[in-house]
């Protein structure tokens, strides 16, 4: 690591990969068909909850190994706001009591979209894998 900043986007590439797989997990542990059910109870079609389920679990993998961190984000960019919109926006900023608001949500959208946009260089296996093929392209300016 060459600086302050892939340090500090490479912690939040790996917190964000971190609290992802952990929620991907318990949608799983959990018994994956209470969250198809509950994703039919908010009319969402349940079988989105497996595509969510296995870009939490899969994606936060990823990330924590640095591996597609770009797309991977975009996907969870994505999931999020489908959470905010769908789910948290009606709760409000900080929730009702009986559910959270969207404030975590907006963090983690936040934090997505950085790393989609800037990428995370820092400790990741796809500057292992690809770094070779980068050093030999020459590209035009």
């Amino acid at each position: 690591m060459t600086n302050k900043f892939e340090a500090g986007t490479l912690i939040l590439r790996v917190v964000l990969g971190l609290i992802f797989f952990i929620h991907g997990l318990d949608k799983f542990q959990g018994g994956i068909e209470n969250t198809v059910g509950w994703f039919s109870s908010i009319g969402l079609p349940g079988f989105l909850a497996y595509g969510v389920a296995s870009v939490e679990l899969v994606g936060g993998i990823a990330l924590i190994l640095g591996l597609f961190s770009r797309v991977v984000s975009g996907l969870l960019a994505i999931t999020m706001v489908g959470a905010i919109v769908k789910v948290k926006l009606a709760v409000g900023f900080l929730g009702n009591g009986q559910m959270a608001g969207y404030e975590l949500d907006l963090a983690l959208l936040a934090i997505a979209v950085f790393i989609a946009i800037q990428g995370s260089k820092g400790l990741a296996l796809d500057q292992l894998i690809f770094n070779n093929k980068e050093n030999n392209t020459t590209t035009l300016n």
